[in-house]
């Protein structure tokens, strides 16, 4: 684990404590994010972003724009969440695994009735997933269509129980308001999106995305990355956010918004 920074409570103006150092258990992190309006089904994002607005560094990867301060925050979402939900095109470049909870953060996991699993739900419309992570003794959820070549496949390998038809409106496209709501029939309520891009961005065209967590690094790397979402048209209308609080370490802005639903 890398050397974890203090981090500056900027943002609101009246915190209690200005600076938060790090702790095992990550105690006052823990009661700052899960401080909030996280009733019922709540959908949080969390990203990455340059100051210049890419997603990712020039090797395509959010790993080379973020960095310790990013990861104390990364790690306390997660424990904070039912389920990780990734695109299946993230899961292939980032490698993703199963996931765990760091031990020192499942006390308080525990305290607020999160499982004691970390759940991963991976959307692919394809059905194509890499075996490193199909092959393992905890398998993500996948959630897919019923036009997908690889469903039977999937199925028997996984066990139906593992693998969701969320069809919707678009056809041979996950629908994000069917995997929410198949993610919530399961009991995982407390959803965190870690992108990619696309799948961000149908999140919150769908109007599902209650907040936001966003990482701003400090570089500039040109070129031509992509925003923290991506979608071919506008959002109608341009959702509102309100700031919660920023934080800040060595250069690094982490900023939490709550994002204003359409039909609240």
């Amino acid at each position: 684990m890398p050397d974890l920074p203090a981090l500056d409570v900027l943002l609101p103006a009246d915190a209690s404590a200005r600076l938060l150092a790090p702790r095992s258990d990550e105690a006052e992190l823990i009661a700052l994010f899960a401080d909030g309006p996280m009733t019922g089904v709540h959908v949080r994002a969390n990203m990455v972003s340059t100051v210049d607005g890419a997603a990712t560094g020039a090797n395509r990867l959010s790993g080379s724009i973020n960095g310790p301060a990013d990861f104390r925050v990364f790690r306390v979402l997660r424990a904070l969440a039912d389920v990780v939900l990734v695109g299946a095109g993230t899961v292939r470049a980032e490698r993703y695994t199963p996931l765990e909870v760091p031990a020192e953060l499942r006390a308080a996991r525990a305290a607020l009735g999160r499982p004691d699993a970390l759940e991963l739900a991976v959307v692919t419309a394809s059905g194509e997933l890499p075996d490193s992570l199909l092959d393992t003794d905890r398998p993500p959820l996948v959630l897919t269509t019923a036009s997908a070549p690889s469903l039977d496949a999937l199925r028997a390998r996984l066990g139906d129980d593992r693998v969701v038809v969320a069809d919707g409106g678009t056809p041979g496209a996950v629908d994000p308001r069917t995997v929410i709501t198949a993610l919530a029939d399961r009991g995982l309520v407390h959803v965190l999106a870690e992108g990619g891009p696309t799948l961000l961005a149908q999140l919150v065209d769908a109007d599902l995305v209650d907040e936001l967590c966003l990482t701003w690094s400090p570089q500039l790397v040109g070129g031509p990355a992509g925003r923290v979402t991506d979608l071919p048209t506008w959002f109608a209308p341009a959702r509102a956010l309100t700031l919660t609080h920023l934080l800040h370490a060595d250069g690094v802005l982490l900023g939490r918004w709550q994002v204003a639903r359409l039909g609240a």
